[in-house]
């Protein structure tokens, strides 16, 4: 029996069904990692952080999988979420074959930033998402209403944008970041194969198949992934050192971002102090809390990051801000910006300079929440 008949016979026996769900338990695994907090709360956002991938693995895997026929889809937004996933972004994700050629339009919008990269590899194989070509919107010759065309292929075009591919890239992935969400116009943007006028065909046992397969192995490994990172924070707890740049880059990171990660902990009577003592020269810088599996907290109704347009600075260009539990009810005098930690005693938190010209290290300091106007006032 081939490959194709033994597809069949899986999914009309319901064998495809069942060894979906087994091998989605092993994503449990790491939820219930010895290092990983037992707590109520950090234990639920565990589950429902697997439930979450897997709906984006479903649209990843099953949904938008043909790569003959791409669209894009959000990888990444409120109620789902992927290593420390930036509450300031607009992502797109679509699904395409390096043996192939396509074409991106769209509208530039307003957005602060935009930047467009190919990839390679995934979290449901070997972990990574290594890039394979790029290319940044400041780089794109635009119409006179912001109309823009890409072509994305291995052999550069004569004239006109390019995104390059190989032959193993298999995603393009869309970044869009907005200084303030409610006045900013985000990019539209398409993408079609070229070279063809084939109709999609119906959904095979085969495409079934492989589509849960490589949405389970995407939960699995992207779980695996990131929980690996979170216990990777902990000896340098409630510090924020630069992350390791290559491995960020190796799992999807953009080339124009410079990376912190760290774990903070905090007991209900203290207070994270994080102080930058410049804004470098950059393009857009932002901060974000995020829970321990890596997501950031929810935006929506939490202040729980800040960036380039929504800090406020001191006299002197530094930027303090505090983490804590509660307001820390700061003196007039004091330019203090509070972040929340929504109920979570402990998490992961990200900071990433955007095009800056250096890197301005954060120095951070742990105090107790009634020392904190002796600790800002000094």
């Amino acid at each position: 029996m081939n490959s194709d008949e033994s597809a069949v016979r899986d999914v009309v026996s319901g064998a495809v069904w069942d060894e979906f769900c087994e091998a989605l338990k092993q994503a449990g695994r790491q939820v219930l990692r010895p290092e990983a907090p037992a707590d109520a709360l950090d234990r639920a956002e565990g589950w429902r952080y697997l439930t979450r991938l897997l709906r984006i693995g479903l649209e990843m895997h099953l949904e938008f999988a043909d790569a003959d026929f791409p669209g894009f889809f959000l990888p990444s937004h409120e109620t789902g979420k992927i290593g420390a996933d930036n509450p300031d972004n607009a992502y797109l994700f679509a699904k395409i074959n390096g043996r192939h050629e396509y074409v991106i339009r769209g509208t530039r919008g307003s957005v602060s930033y935009l930047s467009i990269g190919t990839q390679k590899g995934g979290y449901e194989t070997n972990g990574k998402m290594e890039q394979t070509g790029f290319i940044d919107a400041k780089d794109l010759h635009l119409g006179p209403n912001g109309e823009f065309e890409i072509r994305v292929s291995a052999e550069k075009p004569a004239s006109g944008d390019w995104l390059r591919i190989e032959a193993d890239s298999n995603a393009v992935i869309v970044r869009q970041t907005f200084l303030d969400r409610k006045t900013e116009k985000p990019a539209q943007l398409t993408i079609a194969r070229t070279g063809t006028d084939a109709q999609p065909a119906p959904l095979s046992a085969v495409r079934l198949q492989a589509g849960l397969r490589n949405a389970a192995r995407f939960v699995d490994g992207t779980a695996t992934l990131f929980a690996n990172w979170a216990q990777s924070y902990l000896p340098h707890a409630n510090q924020l050192p630069p992350a390791d740049q290559a491995l960020c880059q190796s799992v999807g990171g953009d080339p124009n971002i410079f990376y912190y990660h760290s774990y903070w902990q905090l007991a209900p009577d203290e207070a994270l102090v994080i102080r930058l003592p410049r804004i470098p020269d950059c393009r857009f810088w932002n901060l974000q809390i995020n829970n321990w599996w890596m997501e950031s907290l929810d935006y929506r109704y939490h202040r729980i990051h800040l960036n380039k347009h929504s800090a406020q600075l001191a006299a002197d260009g530094s930027c303090t801000i505090v983490l804590a539990h509660r307001d820390p009810q700061h003196a007039p005098t004091q330019t203090v910006n509070w972040l929340e930690t929504a109920g979570h005693e402990r998490g992961t938190m990200c900071l990433r300079w955007v095009g800056a010209h250096e890197q301005v290290h954060p120095v951070t300091t742990v105090v107790k929440h009634d020392q904190l106007h002796q600790t800002l006032a000094a």
